[in-house]
Protein backbone atom coordinates (compact mmCIF):
# COMPACT_ATOMS: atom_id res chain seq x y z
CA UNK A 1 0.00 0.00 0.00
CA UNK A 2 1.60 3.45 -1.10
CA UNK A 3 2.01 6.19 1.21
CA UNK A 4 1.34 9.65 0.38
CA UNK A 5 2.83 12.57 0.92
CA UNK A 6 2.10 16.36 0.14
CA UNK A 7 5.74 18.16 1.02
CA UNK A 8 4.31 21.32 0.15
CA UNK A 9 0.97 22.32 2.70
CA UNK A 10 1.51 26.13 3.58
CA UNK A 11 -0.63 26.23 6.52
CA UNK A 12 -1.10 29.89 8.24
CA UNK A 13 1.20 29.19 11.44
CA UNK A 14 -0.45 32.37 13.33
CA UNK A 15 -3.69 30.65 13.00
CA UNK A 16 -3.70 27.36 14.46
CA UNK A 17 -7.38 26.36 14.10
CA UNK A 18 -7.02 26.90 10.64
CA UNK A 19 -3.58 24.84 10.65
CA UNK A 20 -5.42 22.24 12.50
CA UNK A 21 -7.96 22.42 9.94
CA UNK A 22 -6.26 22.11 7.24
CA UNK A 23 -3.67 19.39 8.55
CA UNK A 24 -6.83 17.12 9.43
CA UNK A 25 -8.22 17.54 6.20
CA UNK A 26 -4.96 15.74 4.17
CA UNK A 27 -4.86 13.11 6.77
CA UNK A 28 -8.61 12.66 5.75
CA UNK A 29 -7.67 12.99 1.99
CA UNK A 30 -5.65 10.16 2.94
CA UNK A 31 -1.59 11.48 3.07
CA UNK A 32 0.29 10.04 5.67
CA UNK A 33 3.16 12.49 5.30
CA UNK A 34 2.71 16.67 5.07
CA UNK A 35 5.50 18.85 4.94
CA UNK A 36 5.02 22.55 6.29
CA UNK A 37 7.36 25.77 5.28
CA UNK A 38 8.75 27.21 8.24
CA UNK A 39 10.81 30.21 8.63
CA UNK A 40 14.99 29.61 8.58
CA UNK A 41 14.33 30.97 12.10
CA UNK A 42 11.48 28.97 13.63
CA UNK A 43 11.30 28.74 17.00
CA UNK A 44 10.94 25.17 18.58
CA UNK A 45 8.07 25.91 20.58
CA UNK A 46 6.33 26.52 16.95
CA UNK A 47 7.98 23.33 15.79
CA UNK A 48 6.33 21.22 18.83
CA UNK A 49 2.97 22.76 18.13
CA UNK A 50 2.73 21.62 14.01
CA UNK A 51 4.23 18.57 15.71
CA UNK A 52 1.60 18.03 18.20
CA UNK A 53 -1.70 19.10 15.53
CA UNK A 54 0.08 16.93 13.50
CA UNK A 55 0.57 13.73 16.07
CA UNK A 56 -3.43 14.01 16.32
CA UNK A 57 -3.85 14.18 12.85
CA UNK A 58 -2.12 10.95 12.36
CA UNK A 59 0.15 12.63 10.08
CA UNK A 60 3.85 12.40 9.66
CA UNK A 61 5.34 15.93 10.02
CA UNK A 62 8.27 17.17 8.20
CA UNK A 63 10.06 20.49 8.73
CA UNK A 64 10.55 22.36 5.25
CA UNK A 65 12.15 25.66 4.63
CA UNK A 66 11.28 27.79 1.38
CA UNK A 67 14.62 29.88 0.12
CA UNK A 68 14.48 32.41 -2.28
CA UNK A 69 17.77 33.45 -3.20
CA UNK A 70 18.99 36.58 -5.42
CA UNK A 71 22.20 35.40 -6.31
CA UNK A 72 24.06 31.59 -5.74
CA UNK A 73 26.15 33.12 -3.13
CA UNK A 74 22.99 34.27 -1.10
CA UNK A 75 21.89 30.08 -1.75
CA UNK A 76 25.27 29.44 -0.23
CA UNK A 77 25.20 31.09 2.60
CA UNK A 78 21.54 29.84 3.35
CA UNK A 79 22.39 26.40 2.87
CA UNK A 80 25.02 26.54 5.57
CA UNK A 81 23.39 28.71 8.24
CA UNK A 82 19.91 26.48 7.94
CA UNK A 83 20.19 23.12 6.22
CA UNK A 84 20.65 21.28 9.11
CA UNK A 85 17.83 22.42 10.26
CA UNK A 86 15.22 21.36 8.61
CA UNK A 87 14.47 18.07 6.99
CA UNK A 88 13.49 19.04 2.99
CA UNK A 89 15.30 22.06 1.80
CA UNK A 90 13.59 23.89 -1.10
CA UNK A 91 14.82 26.88 -3.52
CA UNK A 92 12.28 28.90 -5.77
CA UNK A 93 14.63 29.46 -8.61
CA UNK A 94 14.25 33.28 -9.76
CA UNK A 95 17.14 33.39 -12.28
CA UNK A 96 19.30 31.34 -13.89
CA UNK A 97 22.46 31.54 -11.93
CA UNK A 98 20.45 30.14 -8.82
CA UNK A 99 18.65 27.63 -10.50
CA UNK A 100 22.09 26.40 -11.86
CA UNK A 101 23.30 26.41 -8.39
CA UNK A 102 20.59 24.83 -6.52
CA UNK A 103 20.69 22.30 -9.20
CA UNK A 104 23.82 21.04 -8.66
CA UNK A 105 24.12 21.14 -4.59
CA UNK A 106 23.06 18.28 -2.90
CA UNK A 107 22.19 20.01 -0.12
CA UNK A 108 19.09 21.07 -2.12
CA UNK A 109 15.99 18.33 -2.23
CA UNK A 110 13.43 20.70 -4.10
CA UNK A 111 13.89 22.81 -7.06
CA UNK A 112 10.51 25.38 -7.69
CA UNK A 113 9.96 27.66 -10.47
CA UNK A 114 7.62 30.69 -10.91
CA UNK A 115 3.81 29.31 -11.69
CA UNK A 116 3.28 33.15 -12.87
CA UNK A 117 6.17 34.51 -14.91
CA UNK A 118 6.73 31.41 -17.59
CA UNK A 119 10.44 33.42 -18.37
CA UNK A 120 11.00 32.73 -14.93
CA UNK A 121 11.05 28.53 -15.21
CA UNK A 122 14.54 27.50 -15.93
CA UNK A 123 14.30 23.52 -16.02
CA UNK A 124 16.12 22.92 -19.24
CA UNK A 125 18.01 20.21 -20.60
CA UNK A 126 21.13 21.89 -18.94
CA UNK A 127 19.76 22.27 -15.56
CA UNK A 128 18.02 18.58 -15.67
CA UNK A 129 21.47 17.74 -15.80
CA UNK A 130 23.06 19.16 -13.02
CA UNK A 131 20.39 18.04 -11.05
CA UNK A 132 20.46 14.00 -12.40
CA UNK A 133 23.74 14.25 -10.71
CA UNK A 134 22.87 15.76 -7.40
CA UNK A 135 19.70 15.07 -5.11
CA UNK A 136 17.06 17.42 -5.92
CA UNK A 137 14.21 16.42 -7.21
CA UNK A 138 11.65 18.65 -9.43
CA UNK A 139 8.91 19.68 -7.61
CA UNK A 140 5.62 20.52 -9.08
CA UNK A 141 2.88 21.97 -7.42
CA UNK A 142 -0.61 21.91 -8.55
CA UNK A 143 -2.93 23.60 -6.11
CA UNK A 144 -1.69 26.47 -8.91
CA UNK A 145 -3.52 24.55 -11.51
CA UNK A 146 -7.04 24.62 -9.96
CA UNK A 147 -6.69 28.72 -9.13
CA UNK A 148 -4.97 29.88 -12.88
CA UNK A 149 -7.84 30.18 -15.90
CA UNK A 150 -8.14 30.58 -19.59
CA UNK A 151 -4.84 31.48 -20.98
CA UNK A 152 -2.46 31.50 -17.91
CA UNK A 153 -3.35 27.72 -17.28
CA UNK A 154 -2.59 26.68 -21.13
CA UNK A 155 0.66 28.52 -20.96
CA UNK A 156 1.66 26.86 -17.47
CA UNK A 157 0.52 22.85 -18.72
CA UNK A 158 2.71 23.35 -21.73
CA UNK A 159 5.68 24.46 -19.72
CA UNK A 160 4.98 21.59 -17.46
CA UNK A 161 4.63 19.15 -19.91
CA UNK A 162 8.31 19.93 -21.42
CA UNK A 163 9.59 19.90 -17.74
CA UNK A 164 8.38 16.81 -17.15
CA UNK A 165 9.84 15.40 -20.32
CA UNK A 166 13.19 16.79 -19.54
CA UNK A 167 13.05 14.93 -16.24
CA UNK A 168 12.04 11.92 -17.31
CA UNK A 169 14.59 11.96 -19.74
CA UNK A 170 17.61 12.79 -17.45
CA UNK A 171 16.08 10.53 -14.70
CA UNK A 172 15.77 13.68 -12.44
CA UNK A 173 13.26 12.77 -9.79
CA UNK A 174 10.11 15.05 -9.74
CA UNK A 175 7.69 15.17 -6.38
CA UNK A 176 4.05 16.59 -7.00
CA UNK A 177 3.20 18.42 -3.49
CA UNK A 178 -0.13 20.75 -3.17
CA UNK A 179 1.13 24.47 -2.33
CA UNK A 180 -2.31 24.37 -1.00
CA UNK A 181 -2.98 27.53 1.70
CA UNK A 182 -6.71 26.68 1.99
CA UNK A 183 -8.88 23.53 2.57
CA UNK A 184 -10.58 24.43 -0.97
CA UNK A 185 -7.62 23.84 -3.13
CA UNK A 186 -6.77 20.23 -1.25
CA UNK A 187 -7.41 17.26 -3.25
CA UNK A 188 -6.28 13.72 -2.89
CA UNK A 189 -3.27 11.94 -4.02
CA UNK A 190 -5.36 10.09 -7.15
CA UNK A 191 -6.82 13.45 -7.78
CA UNK A 192 -4.06 15.20 -8.21
CA UNK A 193 -2.55 12.04 -9.94
CA UNK A 194 -5.17 12.62 -12.68
CA UNK A 195 -4.34 16.23 -12.97
CA UNK A 196 -1.13 15.48 -14.31
CA UNK A 197 -2.01 13.98 -17.16
CA UNK A 198 -3.06 17.21 -18.81
CA UNK A 199 1.12 17.80 -18.63
CA UNK A 200 2.09 13.98 -20.01
CA UNK A 201 2.96 12.66 -16.70
CA UNK A 202 1.95 8.91 -16.55
CA UNK A 203 -0.37 7.81 -13.71
CA UNK A 204 2.38 5.26 -12.74
CA UNK A 205 5.06 8.43 -12.35
CA UNK A 206 2.68 10.66 -10.72
CA UNK A 207 1.70 8.04 -7.75
CA UNK A 208 5.47 7.31 -7.13
CA UNK A 209 5.95 11.54 -7.39
CA UNK A 210 3.37 11.45 -4.49
CA UNK A 211 4.63 8.53 -2.51
CA UNK A 212 8.06 6.67 -3.32
CA UNK A 213 9.91 10.24 -4.11
CA UNK A 214 8.89 12.68 -1.18
CA UNK A 215 9.44 9.83 1.16
CA UNK A 216 13.04 9.06 0.10
CA UNK A 217 13.54 12.65 0.34
CA UNK A 218 12.17 12.86 3.49
CA UNK A 219 13.83 9.54 5.15
CA UNK A 220 17.31 10.02 3.62
CA UNK A 221 17.48 13.57 5.26
CA UNK A 222 16.16 11.81 8.52
CA UNK A 223 19.18 9.86 8.68
CA UNK A 224 21.45 12.65 7.52
CA UNK A 225 20.04 14.69 10.42
CA UNK A 226 20.66 12.08 13.14
CA UNK A 227 23.27 11.69 15.80
CA UNK A 228 24.48 8.81 14.35
CA UNK A 229 25.28 9.67 11.16
CA UNK A 230 28.81 10.31 10.10
CA UNK A 231 29.35 10.32 6.27
CA UNK A 232 27.59 9.03 3.62
CA UNK A 233 27.53 5.16 3.64
CA UNK A 234 28.86 5.68 7.24
CA UNK A 235 26.79 5.57 10.62
CA UNK A 236 26.69 4.71 14.20
CA UNK A 237 25.65 1.42 14.28
CA UNK A 238 26.24 0.92 18.40
CA UNK A 239 27.81 2.83 21.10
CA UNK A 240 30.82 1.58 23.47
CA UNK A 241 29.44 2.51 27.14
CA UNK A 242 31.07 2.80 30.78
CA UNK A 243 32.16 -0.70 32.25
Amino acid sequence: MKRFADLHLRVPLKDPPKAESIIQKASELGYSLVGIPLSPHATREQISQLRHICSDAKVDFATRVNFSPRTPNELLQSLRRFRRKFEIVAVRCHTKDVARQAAKDRRVDLLQFSVTSLRKRFFDEAEAELASQALSSLELELAPILQLTSFSRVRLLSSLRREVATAERFKVPITISSGATDELLMRGPRDYAAVTTLFDLSMSSALRALSENPWVTVERNRKKLSPDYVAPGIHVVGRKTGA
